[in-house]
This record gives structure tokens, C-alpha cells and sequence, in this order.
């Protein structure tokens, strides 16, 4: 049999157009060690910003340090009241009673972001929805932890255990509002994978974050996301502030077919989060663009197969390849085909016997899987035997000619 060796084919390098389609694909799942969102500076504490499609981190500043959420927790309980709306176990129209613990918690007498609930008074589901959301309501969100599970302390722990169920692997709710409590953190990817499910779970709810105003009680009160103010395409999530975790904003935002995710936190004023906030929406808008290198089943090459009823076997990808790539080109970067070959018969369609690699200056090279794209059967005896025959014959003369094109050897050697 022949021994197989690493076969590699070069599909793009420097020097062919095809690069051109590949460029930079260092952004791509935010794999890479190093790219161009490397070199760009935020002012924030931390900081995470993604392409939500492709999942491309573009811009990550301790994404994964536990930090206080402050008013952004608020995302969880909203999340929570969504989920019992979408299975039917609430509606709009329910009504929430306001306690007096409510009211002094989270009411006008408590001196911070409040829905202007009344004790004793009741209140529609709907209008604490949106109390939680536009108003950042304290009160509100006190409210709907006493009537869905009978204390805020209880809820609490139900939005912990659910938010572990979601993915969101290092936060902790010590209760609904976000309110300062060393048991209360989230982390700004926490909070990025939330406002995904946000938008994906329930987005009959999500244009709620998009509205500016809402008034209760004959009071109104505007949304403070500064980004809805501004042409950017935002509609979406929550602010956040409290003395120890500074100014922060989940935020998200769509332009044509890409949609952003933006999460800040730590910032030292409300003009310092929306000037942070409008530059890093426009810096990812602006720098990158989504690209569909392959479409699921498209060949990208062809391998070598060894005693097979084909010469060659086609090699596709599984899935459509689509990444978030910057505009600029690097022009440095290759990519290649590599597979250990002549690939043995039978080979059944869609087994994994190649690679696509990505290499380039300042960045770790990058493989993703190449599969079979059509099934290859082996050669009957007949055909062994003749194959067999014929490789020992080449390898004949290969060694006769390799002799043959010797140098002779010297003198008295």
C-alpha cells in the first residue's frame, strides 16, 4: 500500500485573487490570538462586541471578569417575565398588586430609577414590562418578583438557576433590580449571550427595548439607551448605573443583514457611555463586513484516493462557512488544503479527511474541517492487483531514473 503523507494544495496565497475572498478571517469566531480588534481602545472597564450572525468577536476587554450589572441585570428579570408570557402562564392584561416592601425598595421614597408605583395599588403585566424596560422601574421589578414567586429572594435564585440554563456561566442574582450586592455580578459575555436570547427567543417582546418613551401615572419617562437617539440602527437593550459599577449599556444594533452586540460597563459619566457607545457601533459597522466563503456542500478541492473506483474524492464543506471579515485586506495571509493521502478506499460521504488552514503574520493558524463530498468504493480484486502492479512498476522506475541522474562519484573516492 502507499504510505500516505501530508498533501497540501493551496487555494489562495498573496499572490492569488482568491485571497481576496478570505481576507482576515482572524475575526472569524473570535478564535484568533490576535486581529484587528486588537489594536482598537475602549474607554470602558470592560467591553464585548460581536457580530450576533457569525458570532465574531470583534472587540473583548475582560468580557469575562465578573462585574456588578447594575440596572443591565434587569435583562434577567424581563427575560424570566417573557418566558411565562410565551408559555401561556401570564398575559398582558394580569394584574401585579404593589406592596408597601415594593414601594420602599423601589418606589418614589427610595430615591433611585423608579416606575412611580403606588403601595396598595395594582398594575397591569404589560405596564411593568415596560415599567422594567423604558423606566428601569426598581419598584416594577420588585413587583413581578413578589407575584411570580412570592419574595424577591426566591426569584432571584430562579433567575440564577435559569440563566445557567441558558449559558450564562458566571452570573449570580441576589435580587431582581441590580441593586449593589456582593452576590450580585454578571459578566459582560453573560450579558452579550443574553441580549442574543433576548432577540432570538422572543422577538415579538424585543421592539419594547426600542421604544423612547412611556408614560404611568400621568408621569412620562424617557428610555436612556443614548443609542435610539442616534442614527446607528440601535434598538436595544438596557443601561445601567451604580456608584461601584460605574456607566454601563448592553446594547444592540442592525444595519442591513448584520446585527451588532455591544456590551460596556465601568464608565465615568452618561455623556463619556454614549460617546464610548456611538463610537464602538460605528467602529464595527463601519471595519467589517460579512462574507460566505462556501455554501454547505460546495467543493473547495480535491484529494487523492488510492485504490479507489475514482481517481480523486470532491472536498466540501459541511456547513455554509460565514464569517465576519474587516474591510481592509491582509494580504499576507495564505490558505491551503492539507490532508494525509492518497486517501484509502472506501470512503463513505461526509467522513472528515481534510482541512482547510488559514495562516498569516501575528495570527494562529486556523483550521476547520473538510468532509468527503461524495462516496468513494474500492477497487475489486481485478482492479488491486493491476493498481498494485502498476505502482511497483512506477516505483521502478523512479528509483532506476533517480540512479540513473546520480552524480558519479569522484576520483579515488
Amino acid at each position: 500500500m502507499v504510505q500516505p503523507m501530508e498533501r497540501q494544495v493551496v487555494i489562495a496565497s498573496p499572490r492569488r485573487p482568491l485571497l481576496l475572498a478570505f481576507l482576515a478571517l482572524l475575526a472569524a469566531l473570535g478564535l484568533l490570538n490576535a486581529g484587528p480588534a486588537a489594536a482598537f481602545e475602549t474607554k470602558a472597564r470592560e467591553a464585548l462586541l460581536l457580530d450576533l450572525d457569525t458570532k465574531t468577536i470583534l472587540l473583548d476587554k475582560d468580557s469575562a471578569a465578573r462585574m456588578p450589572p447594575s440596572s443591565m441585570s434587569k435583562l434577567m428579570t424581563a427575560y424570566m417575565i417573557f418566558e411565562r408570557l410565551h408559555e401561556g402562564s401570564l398575559s398582558f392584561d394580569d394584574v401585579f398588586t404593589v406592596s408597601e416592601n415594593a414601594w420602599r425598595m423601589g418606589g418614589a421614597a427610595s430615591g433611585g430609577s423608579t416606575m412611580f408605583l403606588e403601595p396598595g395599588s395594582t398594575v397591569r403585566v404589560e405596564d411593568i414590562l415596560h415599567g422594567i424596560i423604558i423606566q428601569s422601574g426598581n419598584d416594577a421589578c420588585v413587583v413581578a418578583a413578589e407575584n411570580l414567586a412570592g419574595d424577591e429572594a426566591t426569584f432571584a435564585r430562579q433567575m440564577t438557576r435559569r440563566a445557567k440554563e441558558l449559558g450564562l456561566t458566571d452570573s449570580n442574582f441576589a435580587n431582581a433590580t441590580g441593586l449593589p450586592d456582593p452576590n450580585h455580578y454578571m459578566t459582560a459575555r453573560d450579558l452579550a449571550t443574553l441580549a442574543e436570547r433576548i432577540i432570538t427567543d422572543f422577538p415579538n417582546y424585543y421592539s419594547i427595548y426600542s421604544q423612547t418613551e412611556f408614560t404611568y401615572n400621568g408621569i412620562v419617562q424617557h428610555n436612556r439607551n443614548p443609542l435610539l437617539y442616534k442614527n446607528l440602527g440601535a434598538d436595544g437593550l438596557k443601561t445601567g448605573h451604580t456608584n461601584i459599577a460605574g456607566y454601563g449599556l448592553t446594547a444592540s444594533a442592525k444595519q442591513g443583514d448584520r446585527r451588532v452586540i455591544m456590551v460596556i460597563n465601568g464608565l465615568n459619566s452618561t455623556m463619556e457611555r454614549s460617546e464610548e457607545a456611538e463610537r464602538l457601533i460605528t467602529w464595527a459597522f463601519r471595519n467589517f463586513e460579512n462574507v460566505t466563503l462556501f455554501k454547505a456542500g460546495e467543493v473547495v478541492s480535491q484529494a487523492e484516493v488510492w485504490m479507489g473506483a475514482e481517481d480523486e474524492v470532491p472536498l466540501v464543506v459541511p456547513k455554509d462557512l460565514h464569517i465576519t471579515l474587516p474591510r481592509a485586506a491582509h494580504r499576507d495571509m495564505s490558505i491551503k488544503v492539507v490532508y494525509e493521502g492518497p486517501l484509502p478506499a472506501p470512503i463513505a460521504a461526509g467522513t472528515p479527511v481534510a482541512k482547510l488552514v488559514l495562516e498569516g503574520p501575528e495570527m494562529t493558524s486556523m483550521a476547520f474541517p473538510l468532509v468527503a463530498g461524495s462516496a468513494v468504493e474500492p477497487l475489486s480484486w481485478v482492479g488491486r492487483l493491476f493498481a498494485s502492479m502498476g505502482h511497483l512498476i512506477m516505483s521502478g522506475v523512479h528509483a532506476f531514473l533517480s540512479e540513473s541522474e546520480a552524480p558519479a562519484p569522484a576520483p579515488g573516492a
